[in-house]
């Protein structure tokens, strides 16, 4: 095979081992994922470094904390030791609202800087992009009411999730990138700049 036809097998199952080991609370595999310097994840809920990520995420899993990542349709652009990858996904999340259980799906897209540090691709920063979102209740008796001044704080690709978030005790980022927009036309132009400075 050629090295770009592997290069493009190794970031996808990179993309792919991200969210298993995540979901699964497989922290030690989960870790080898990201560049072990400059590591970057940025969410709704955190923005931070790998390592401060890792940790957050597995106080929550242990914690009772339900986040489930689900993958589609993937492509990357490969200049070099650099790439930047795009993958189709769903964020899922269970939590109780106002004492009422509720499901909150919200699709998008997985924005991915890589670069291969000693021989290997590693995850340098991670910028999900929110496209849309809906709320569901688990039981289909249960009834709830959400409040409009709190949902329309936040952009729509991820308002549903926002809410939840922040009846959970989360601190949600607004301005996140969407489907359209002046954010993420900014991070598409950060992917064209990391791939323009490959060596």
């Amino acid at each position: 095979m050629s090295q770009a036809h592997n290069d493009r097998h190794e970031i996808r199952r990179l993309i792919e081992n991200w969210a298993l080991w995540r979901d699964a609370g497989d922290w030690g595999r989960f870790a080898t994922v990201w560049h072990p310097r400059d590591g970057w994840m940025s969410a709704t809920w955190f923005q931070g470094s790998a390592t401060d990520f890792i940790k957050a995420s597995r106080e929550g899993f242990e914690n009772g904390v339900s986040i489930l990542h689900f993958l589609g349709g993937h492509t990357a652009d490969i200049v070099g030791d650099r790439a930047v990858a795009q993958t189709k996904m769903t964020i899922n999340q269970r939590a109780s609202v106002d004492r009422v259980e509720v499901d909150v799906v919200c699709t998008g897209r997985f924005y991915d800087f890589l670069s291969r540090h000693e021989g290997r691709w590693t995850l340098v920063r991670r910028q999900p992009v929110y496209e849309k979102d809906r709320l569901d209740v688990v039981d289909p008796a249960a009834s709830l009411t959400l409040d409009p001044e709190l949902l329309n704080r936040f952009p729509t690709g991820y308002r549903h999730l926002a809410y939840l978030q922040t009846k959970a005790g989360f601190t949600v980022k607004d301005g996140l990138p969407g489907l359209t927009g002046t954010a993420v036309e900014q991070l598409y132009g950060e992917g064209k700049q990391w791939l323009a400075e490959a060596r």
